[in-house]
């Protein structure tokens, strides 16, 4: 698949950093109920933990993908890789609360932040197979999450666990960061820019915010996020509460939903590589919608549905991550990445902070109604941006939506 020697050295460095983010980004969800005895926390205290991480995340890649643009991307990735390395540092020197808040907000800023830089990457090291690269090494994160909660989750006691646990993912970014380091990367792609944007310090901020694309994947990637999202916080939930499934077979099918997302990302990424990466999303976002949609309405009679629909969906999200080329120079795209993502991720976290009352008010049986009509609008909304023809030249905005 892989031939050329940089390029084997970087997919490997990018598969290693991939594992340990993948099982660094779970460690929050495993290792809550410790927290809470260790430090004597009330929920509120938990609930901080999370609240602090999305605001690591939004920061990092707002900030992060600016700066990629501005500086070498080289250097950039091993000043995040830094950051993160020094999180986990952090975990395993101290016993503090307040340390731990600074963790998360490093390590999952930087996490999310390196994720997005693996993405914008990979079309400049892999050219054509940057598509399935993508994928593949999702794959592999995707196995450093599962392998966590499986094991971690089950041998992993105390926080003197969190602490080993974080030595050796230390080790694995270590030796992704090492071999990254010897590789070479290309050059930022500063593009023909005019006199007025070379006076202009935030010209790339400008050019992005000018662009009608950029709203529409806001929205895009938002209602997405909903859809999927609605799946990892919500679902289990309302198996268990409404659906009246007993707790194994609520867990059995969130774990067949995001072993689907996992194996989904291995076993399609030849297709993404074959049918280019908006054909993709339109093939498979159109299948897992038809799949999600009556899974999540009919309550226990379609639960495998939506099951099934993880595999469907899984190639989406990093496909859509590369997606974001097509629309924007290369010499603004991890600023344009940054942006977009980052505004979605603000509309995630309203969404999910109004839906507990929304519950209360309505219950669940109407209340997840929500999640099957977000992946609709999600679709309609990427199907009026696949008419578009993205303008890959720096400096120029995409045409307006069909």
């Amino acid at each position: 698949m892989i031939k050329d020697k940089r390029k084997i050295l970087i997919y490997v460095s990018f598969m290693l950093i991939m594992i340990a983010l993948g099982a660094s980004d779970s460690m929050r969800g495993i290792f809550a109920g410790t927290f809470e005895k260790h430090f004597e926390l009330t929920k509120q205290g938990v609930s901080a933990i999370v609240t602090v991480s999305y605001i690591g995340n939004l920061v990092f890649i707002l900030f992060g993908g600016r700066m990629s643009d501005k500086f070498d991307r080289k250097k950039v990735c091993l000043s995040i890789m830094a950051f993160w390395m020094a999180a986990l540092v952090l975990y395993v020197l101290t016993d503090n609360y307040y340390c731990l808040l600074v963790g998360m907000f490093v390590s999952m800023g930087a996490s999310t932040l390196m994720n997005t830089m693996i993405n914008i990457l990979s079309p400049d090291f892999f050219g054509l197979s940057a598509g399935m690269i993508v994928n593949t090494l999702f794959f592999t994160q995707g196995i450093g999450t599962s392998l966590n909660q499986n094991v971690t989750g089950r041998y992993a006691e105390g926080y003197e666990g969190f602490k080993v646990v974080n030595l050796i993912l230390l080790a694995f970014g270590l030796a992704g960061t090492v071999l990254m380091f010897t590789v070479r990367f290309p050059e930022n792609e500063q593009g023909d820019k005019t006199k007025a944007e070379k006076k202009d310090k935030n010209s790339g901020v400008g050019r992005v915010l000018k662009s009608p694309a950029f709203y529409l994947l806001v929205f895009i990637f938002g209602f997405y996020f909903i859809a999927e999202h609605g799946i990892m916080n919500w679902w289990r939930m309302y198996l268990t509460d409404e659906v009246k499934l007993d707790a194994e077979k609520s867990s059995l099918w969130l774990t067949v939903f995001f072993a689907g997302m996992t194996v989904g990302r291995l076993v399609f990424s030849p297709l993404v590589k074959k049918l280019g990466t908006k054909r993709s999303i339109v093939v498979f976002a159109g299948l897992g919608t038809l799949v999600y949609v009556p899974g999540m309405l009919m309550g226990e009679k379609t639960v495998f549905l939506v099951g099934i629909s993880g595999l469907l969906i899984s190639i989406i999200y990093p496909t859509m991550v590369l997606l974001i080329n097509e629309y924007f120079g290369r010499d603004i795209i991890a600023t344009a990445t940054g942006f977009v993502i980052s505004t979605a991720t603000i509309f995630d976290i309203a969404f999910n902070a109004a839906f507990g009352k929304v519950l209360d008010s309505v219950g669940f049986a109407r209340g997840m109604i929500i999640f099957p009509v977000s992946m609709v609008v999600f679709y309609v909304l990427f199907l009026i941006l696949s008419k578009t023809g993205g303008k890959k030249n720096a400096g120029t905005s995409v045409g307006s939506a069909a």
